[in-house]
């Protein structure tokens, strides 16, 4: 029996293949609410934009058609799917109405543009933040696996296409676990990805 195998520890090719995975990357739009660490969860924080109908439309009705959408036939004939449906009604009429009675009281998570891995974030933001800046991070991997963590600004510029800041960061408080979702959830999207663009005839990129 090796040494590595009788202390249980990792070889350098099993550091390697971890290392690898870990800087796996994809595009994706995810559900995402940040703020700067140091302000009150209470503050808006993440955007300045206002709370439209089609915000909470969107944040609302994502996780629920992603979970559909991943579940193949499995959920065709299931009895849950209308109660799914009309707790997402429900939860959308209440927040619209909470919006406009209350313009500016709340913030939610947005449906963001993202280049994601294991390592960091990268997404374009409305608000200014700067080199250093340390942000809390709520993200929603699909269809309902939340992830909380703290990432560091790297990089932050205009957008070029003047949606704001392109920020690219990096997860400095992210554990074992949310990272291996992370992970998988990359994995099984390039998977996904792959098999669609077989099916249809194109050879990867």
């Amino acid at each position: 029996m090796s040494l590595s195998a009788m202390t249980n520890q990792p070889t350098a090719g099993d550091t390697a293949s971890e290392d690898r995975r870990e800087w796996l990357r994809i595009d994706d739009n995810l559900l995402l609410e940040y703020r700067l660490l140091d302000e009150s969860a209470e503050m808006p924080a993440s955007v300045s934009a206002p709370v439209t109908d089609e915000v909470i439309a969107a944040a609302v009705g994502k996780p629920t058609a992603e979970l559909l959408a991943h579940s193949g036939e499995a959920l065709v004939d299931s009895s849950l799917v209308p109660w799914m449906m009309k707790v997402d009604w429900l939860l959308e009429v209440l927040l619209k109405t909470l919006a406009k009675a209350h313009p500016g009281c709340m913030d939610i998570a947005r449906v963001t543009a993202v280049n994601i891995s294991g390592g960091g974030v990268s997404f374009t933001s409305p608000r200014q933040f700067h080199a250093g800046d340390r942000l809390a991070l709520k993200l929603i991997l699909p269809p309902f696996t939340p992830v909380q963590t703290v990432i560091k600004i790297i990089r932050s510029s205009p957008d070029p296409q003047g949606h704001g800041f392109a920020l690219a960061t990096e997860f400095v408080d992210l554990n074992a676990d949310d990272q291996e979702h992370l992970i998988r959830h990359i994995l099984r999207t390039q998977a996904e990805r792959l098999r669609a663009r077989r099916g249809q005839g194109l050879t990867p990129a």
